[in-house]
């Protein structure tokens, strides 16, 4: 490149003995510095974009109640200052996060719904599902409890009260990890409510804050993870009314996306920040995680 430029130096010494003009021969006198410093700069740049591009990430598909707590802006920093490797997240339902990740797009799951996890697995779409960390759900309502559900001394019982007295209550309605718990505790009590038959059963189709705002608004009941009820300001008259019985029980899982699945998966990465947040440095992470002095998750690595 400094060959090239001298030669057109060379030329632009003919040109400028052929030319009278004095405003000419200055002018042309500075080009082959224009083209020397432009020379320069193209190779300053030549260096300088690849350093940009090679700063490592990987695509983390997730469940809405981690991002909505606080936990990633807790955890991620300390994985990305251990290896470098930076964490972009997507913080959707359970199920729109599996479907997102089946269609390649993410490096590694952080969800809760773990029958969904396995299969997820089982149809070569995942690595290794691992236990994580688990919470509880709890049901809200407003606080004069008109289906009187504090007093119930188990979750059927509790469901059965909000039918008997047909008090409202908001479902996500949208396949998420917590919609699919709720399902399931309806059909344990042997309730199977939809929004066509029953108008106080009132599903938003929303996640977990959105959600929380409508039931709020709507003075209705609800099912929602601690951690997310514990991160939401806008409580209005709500409160915890219904909690601490096995069902309510929540467990996370991490699963890498398979590379057999999707070629252009950064498995590697994905395997190591699956390491790391199943190591004792990762579980330290999470459980010194809290909002207001509780703790939030509870780390119980397989």
């Amino acid at each position: 490149m400094l060959m090239a430029c001298l030669e057109c130096h060379a030329d632009f010494k003919t040109i400028r003995n052929m030319m009278p003009n004095l405003a000419l021969h200055r002018s042309l006198s500075q080009l082959p510095k224009i083209v020397f410093a432009g020379a320069l700069l193209s190779v300053a740049i030549g260096f300088a974009l690849p350093t940009a591009a090679k700063n490592p990430f990987i695509i983390l598909q997730s469940t809405t109640s981690t991002q909505n707590s606080g936990l990633y802006e807790h955890i991620l920093p300390l994985f990305t200052a251990r290896t470098g490797i930076d964490v972009r997240v997507v913080a959707v339902g359970t199920g729109q996060a599996l479907r997102n990740a089946e269609k390649c797009d993410g490096d590694v799951l952080i969800v809760h719904s773990t029958a969904d996890e396995i299969a997820f697995v089982e149809k070569g779409f995942g690595t290794k599902r691992h236990d994580l960390m688990y919470n509880d759900f709890v049901i809200l309502g407003p606080a004069n409890d008109p289906a009187a559900i504090k007093s119930a001394t188990t979750v059927n019982a509790a469901l059965q009260k909000i039918v008997s007295s047909q008090s409202r209550f908001a479902s996500r309605g949208d396949n998420s990890g917590t919609h699919k718990a709720e399902q399931r505790l309806w059909n344990a009590a042997s309730l199977v409510p939809d929004s066509a038959s029953n108008q106080w059963y009132l599903e938003t189709g929303l996640g977990m804050g959105a959600t929380l705002n409508f039931a709020v608004q709507a003075d209705a009941y609800t099912l929602s993870d601690r951690a997310t009820w514990l991160a939401f300001a806008n409580r209005g008259n709500h409160k915890i009314l219904f909690q601490g019985y096995p069902p309510l029980f929540n467990q996370y899982g991490v699963v890498p996306v398979s590379q057999t699945h999707c070629p252009n998966v950064k498995q590697s990465f994905a395997e190591q920040f699956t390491s790391w947040l199943v190591s004792p440095e990762g579980q330290k992470s999470i459980a010194g995680f809290q909002r207001s002095g509780t703790q939030l998750f509870f780390p119980n690595a397989d």
